[in-house]
């Protein structure tokens, strides 16, 4: 899919302003409604915009303790990736877990109701056969910054 100026800058404004109006959008890009709101459905259809989303502060609503970790697998296996990957996708208190390379396998987010919570959650995985042969915990002492990355595109030329 080819993508021209008005595209991008859509992709621009909507990752940054989601709840933008119709109208509003289509005033920011210089487009009228109509063919601007077609451009933002086919972008949708094409799975360009895989939805839209709010940033909860979730410490507003529950007071929550978060960890990051950095594991490494015993076995590198390609069901051992998946059998690890999987229990990270069912488990409610881990909010990120990413792949990595350089020594270790995953960095991974945990989101507990405090340190005991983790270590219990830590100690039945590492009882439950996920193949985890050694991990480092690190305790988030203050966010410094968490947003998305803004979209910046160089406009064809």
């Amino acid at each position: 899919m080819r993508l021209d100026r008005f595209d991008l800058r859509i992709l621009e404004i909507l990752s940054r302003e989601g709840r933008i109006t119709k109208s509003k959008l289509a005033e920011r890009i210089n487009l009228s409604v109509s063919p601007c709101w077609e451009r933002v459905k086919r972008l949708e259809r094409a799975g360009v915009i895989e939805g839209y989303g709010a940033r909860i502060a979730g410490s507003v609503l529950v007071r929550r303790t978060p960890v990051w970790m950095q594991v490494e697998l015993g076995s590198h296996a390609l069901e051992a990736f998946e059998r690890f990957e999987r229990a990270m996708r069912d488990c409610p208190e881990v909010t990120e877990c990413v792949a990595v390379g350089g020594g270790v396998d995953y960095l991974v987010k945990v989101e507990a109701r405090d340190i005991d919570q983790y270590q219990r959650l830590i100690d039945s995985w590492l009882t439950s056969g996920l193949g985890i042969s050694r991990y480092y915990t690190y305790i988030v002492t203050k966010t410094v910054k968490r947003e998305s990355l803004p979209l910046v595109f160089e406009e064809d030329e």
